[in-house]
């Protein structure tokens, strides 16, 4: 396969991947920023975007081992959504990460019993459903869960549908998978073990991850700190770029 992977800028190396069903470029309101004092890696996660489809079985753990594979050691990664998930399984199975950054990231998807900071499993098994009859409309749909809440949610809306297929559309397998894990698999029991200073960068209206889970999350990882971007929801660099970015920032030269 081929892992697709634009490098811009300059200083420290800060790896950006994206969420379900999208690409790197949907970081495009704030990479004009970062790139001025990092040198941005934007990923196409595999099967998306500019990326191919892998070979084998699409589970977190490859996922994270071709990332790794592409990238520098020893740069921090920032995962947003889905892509969250994959930081922390890469930094789990001891690639060589220096940071992690957590943006609206939910270490258990759907609601299970005792967790209900979450969407309901029936819910995803719909989106599930929908995709063998119209899958582009099904990625139309999911955009709008994501900007759900945002006080900023038409703008943001706008912006992840104009971006959604400018690199290309994503591969249906991948699309299926994507979806698998964040149905079946459950992080929380791994969160303990992540050693590397984390920052979870979180709206404090994300309807899709609540932020009952991120602060799930930071009481479990040892070295985690939590940032709340009042009035955003699940893309906090789209809808509050200079808050995301100065979030970012902080937490990198501190």
């Amino acid at each position: 396969m081929s892992l697709y992977v634009d490098k811009l800028g300059h200083g420290p190396d800060l790896v950006l991947f994206h969420g379900w069903g999208l690409h790197g470029g949907l970081f495009r309101p704030v990479i004009d920023a970062l790139s001025w004092q990092f040198t941005l890696h934007l990923v196409d996660l595999p099967g998306h975007g500019r990326s191919t489809l892998p070979a084998g079985d699409y589970t977190l753990t490859a996922l994270a081992r071709e990332i790794a594979d592409h990238v520098p050691p020893h740069a921090c990664w920032l995962g947003w959504s889905l892509g969250g998930r994959v930081a922390l399984q890469a930094a789990a199975d001891h690639h060589a990460i220096s940071r992690i950054i957590l943006v609206g990231t939910n270490p258990c998807f759907v609601q299970r019993e005792g967790w209900p900071h979450a969407m309901p499993e029936s819910e995803l098994l719909q989106v599930a459903a929908s995709l063998h009859s119209d899958y582009k409309l099904t990625l139309q749909r999911f955009l709008a869960v994501q900007s759900r809440g945002s006080e900023r949610g038409r703008e943001e809306l706008r912006a992840m549908r104009g971006e959604l297929f400018e690199h290309g559309e994503p591969d249906r397998a991948a699309l299926a998978g994507g979806l698998d894990i964040l149905r079946s698999v459950d992080l929380r029991p791994l969160l303990p073990t992540i050693q590397q200073p984390t920052l979870v960068l979180h709206g404090r209206r994300d309807t899709l991850a609540p932020l009952a889970a991120a602060e799930y999350s930071v009481a479990q990882l040892p070295h985690a700190t939590l940032r709340v971007i009042n009035g955003a929801g699940h893309a906090p660099f789209i809808s509050h770029p200079d808050e995301f970015v100065a979030a970012i920032e902080e937490f990198m030269h501190g």
